[in-house]
């Protein structure tokens, strides 16, 4: 297929944060000052890798943390939710009212969002160290026995460099700025630098605990260097002369390799560009070395975040079967090219509106794409959380 563009705006960048910011639901702004202090999880089995060389006495023992078992659909079809509305009184039942209403059988939750803070207490040391947590679910077990009762696909969200709280409460693992103190964002927020192991070390410990209450699988978003700001005036302290795309990509090799005992899928949030551009974009997601370092990779392929002219379209926001089918086309041609055979493709799909009203015409064109693409799975982004069934429905 012919590429119509290589060199992405500026623009756009800027663009793509303004929807993992906007508010849902009952949100609350997570601080450093708000984040309180409660009491942990109850005690839970040490979270470490079983030995590849148990001893006798090992052997008979089941490994420190397991999987809870789980119904997983053929196809999973999701929706996202943020902390605050899975723990909601209010809102979590009509999410799951919404998805027996349709052929939605999946929710990913935030269990670490971009705020830097956990959904619920944790017993990750260094969670309670820091504080770096909100009790936005105060009953998680609850929340999995409603999930699996009704026959709902568990999966973490899990944001990982973008964490402005980690960068405060320890500002020797922040970005910093080549004029001083700490580097931040058009929206004053800090990012922690990807270079850095310990961190990564940490992000595993999260991913460990959140397998443990029920997760189904770990999806890693906001894995990438930092944009949306002045980046020439980053300075990464741990830097050791990789190069961003193979810092992430052996990021995801680290992580996947330590979740690997404990038999969940590993997934990434990427750029929809990331799909047709022949770069990294200059946050270090090449396409082909994030697809082969996880078991699904996941394109943000919303209409909305695609400039005219991208694949020869004139309104691409106008065009969402277009827009769609052309990047995940793309994407499976690039697949096929790199010989990566394994992961699958399942991408983030737009209900929500900017710029162009969304509706159930434009949410059945998306899905039709996937289709046509030889697809059947995909997990739709609403920063509200307010899903209508009627926009679902066949």
């Amino acid at each position: 297929m012919k590429k119509h563009w290589l060199l992405i705006p500026l623009p756009f960048i800027v663009l793509f944060a303004w929807i993992i910011y906007a508010k849902a639901p009952n949100a609350k702004h997570s601080s450093q000052e708000t984040a309180v202090a409660q009491p942990a999880l109850p005690p839970q089995k040490a979270i470490t890798e079983p030995s590849s060389h148990p001893t006798p006495a090992a052997t008979e023992t089941e490994p420190a943390i397991a999987k809870v078992p789980w119904d997983k659909p053929e196809h999973v079809k999701g929706v996202y939710a943020t902390g605050w509305v899975a723990g909601s009184e209010k809102w979590f039942p009509r999410i799951v009212q919404f998805i027996n209403e349709t052929e939605v059988n999946a929710l990913v939750i935030d269990v670490k969002d971009d705020t830097g803070t956990l959904s619920y207490s944790s017993s990750v040391p260094l969670v309670n160290q820091v504080k770096a947590f909100e009790r936005k679910i105060r009953d998680p077990q609850k929340m999995f026995s409603v999930l699996k009762e009704n026959r709902i696909y568990p999966i973490a969200r899990i944001v990982v460099f973008k964490d402005p709280f980690m960068a405060n409460q320890k500002p020797e693992w922040a970005v910093k700025n080549k004029n001083g103190g700490l580097w931040t964002d058009r929206k004053g927020l800090h990012w922690v630098d990807p270079y850095n192991k310990e961190y990564w070390d940490y992000i595993v410990d999260i991913s460990k605990e959140a397998i443990a209450l029920g997760f189904q699988e770990i999806q890693y978003d906001y894995v990438r260097f930092t944009s949306d700001g002045n980046v020439k005036d980053c300075v990464y302290p741990f830097d050791n002369g990789q190069a961003p795309e193979d810092v992430i990509k052996e990021f995801l090799q680290y992580t996947r390799k330590k979740l690997e005992p404990y038999q969940v899928p590993v997934s990434a949030d990427i750029f929809g560009l990331t799909t047709s551009a022949d770069a990294d974009l200059g946050i270090g997601q090449r396409f082909e070395k994030i697809a082969e370092s996880v078991d699904i990779v996941c394109p943000m392929v919303y209409p909305s975040h695609y400039i005219p002219g991208n694949f020869g379209l004139k309104n691409p926001d106008l065009q969402p079967y277009e827009t769609v089918y052309r990047s995940l086309v793309d994407a499976k041609k690039r697949l096929e090219e790199a010989g990566i055979t394994t992961t699958q493709l399942r991408p983030w799909l737009q209900d929500f509106s900017l710029g162009n009203p969304y509706g159930r015409a434009q949410i059945q064109a998306q899905i039709k794409a996937v289709n046509d693409a030889g697809l059947q799975e995909w997990i739709f982004w609403n920063p509200s959380c307010k899903y209508q069934s009627e926009k679902y429905r066949r």
